[in-house]
């Protein structure tokens, strides 16, 4: 669904200026959208999962561990995939307010695509590079948005979520290196095209929700305070859009279920190209790993 059609159905949460900041700016901040309550439950069921990564030594296919982690100190970079391991990510994810945000965004009818929860630890947590999601998990119309909700109080020290405002409207770009090496993050050579000079970086107090549209252009810096930044991301399309590679963070419980809404009986198809990611079916390591290049140099050692 197109925003001009988007913007036919009578918002849950939204305000219609909000919706067109959105549809310009490929972004929204919205403080205060989840209510503490929620927060607080969130808070307790990472913190089962967080002594949960303990025991571990070495990161799997839901723990991405930071170096330095330790059972006394854990430092996790993300949770992968959470609702599938703790009741409470999937319940936030399919009845809560962010349902109802992403319907005031991609229509009425919602599709849940994926959810990680990225830790961004204190003293250390590792930048995210310039990076557009959507050629990570491409679909077949430009629908998709990703929800962030903030669980604790987040300010500029800690690596907010940043952003380049109306980016969504430009080029998708290459996140292969140049021995064709899937990085996922704009060369450095290509930064050079990119007016870096408008960035927004979103805080809010915890509860606080970042929005961006699947095209747009964001990372963030290193988290070089005491406090931590956790923040949970939570991916949605309309119920038009499809996939067509693996998703990566697949839930097979979860990923394609309609959360708002009524699936559809007509794909809808954006003729702009889309870059293809490799192929995820038989494993998906970390964003953050792939960034650092510490796969695939690991190989070449």
């Amino acid at each position: 669904m197109i925003p001009a059609d988007v913007l036919k159905h009578e918002p849950k949460i939204l305000t219609d200026e909000q919706r067109r900041f959105y549809f310009d700016n490929g972004y929204l901040l919205v403080e205060n959208a989840v209510p503490p309550e929620w927060v607080e439950r969130l808070l307790a069921a990472t913190d089962e999962m967080v002594d949960k990564s303990r025991a571990l030594i070495d990161s799997d296919a839901v723990f991405d561990l930071e170096p330095g982690h330790t059972a006394e100190t854990p430092r996790l970079r993300r949770l992968s995939t959470p609702v599938d391991h703790h009741p409470e990510y999937w319940a936030f994810a399919a009845e809560s307010v962010l349902a109802d945000i992403a319907a005031d965004l991609v229509g009425p009818d919602v599709k849940f695509h994926h959810a990680k929860l990225n830790f961004k630890w204190a003293e250390g947590g590792e930048e995210v590079k310039w990076h557009q999601d959507i050629t990570y998990w491409p679909h077949t119309n430009y629908s998709p948005l990703t929800i962030g909700t903030y669980l604790h109080d987040v300010d500029e020290d800690q690596g907010p979520l940043a952003v380049i405002p109306g980016s969504h409207k430009g080029d998708l770009y290459d996140q292969y290196n140049e021995s064709g090496d899937w990085v996922g993050c704009i060369a450095q050579q290509e930064l050079g095209g990119i007016s870096l000079d408008t960035v927004d970086y979103l805080m809010g107090p915890a509860g606080s929700v970042t929005i961006h549209n699947c095209r747009l252009i964001h990372g963030s810096k290193k988290n070089l305070s005491p406090r931590g930044r956790p923040l949970l991301l939570n991916a949605y399309s309309s119920a038009d859009a499809f996939t067509y590679t693996y998703n990566p963070l697949n839930s097979p419980e979860h990923s394609g279920k309609i959360v708002r809404g009524q699936p559809a009986r007509w794909a809808r198809h954006d003729p702009r190209p889309c870059l293809v990611p490799p192929d995820w079916s038989g494993g998906y390591t970390s964003l953050y790993a792939m960034q650092q290049e510490e796969d695939w140099a690991a190989e070449k050692e």
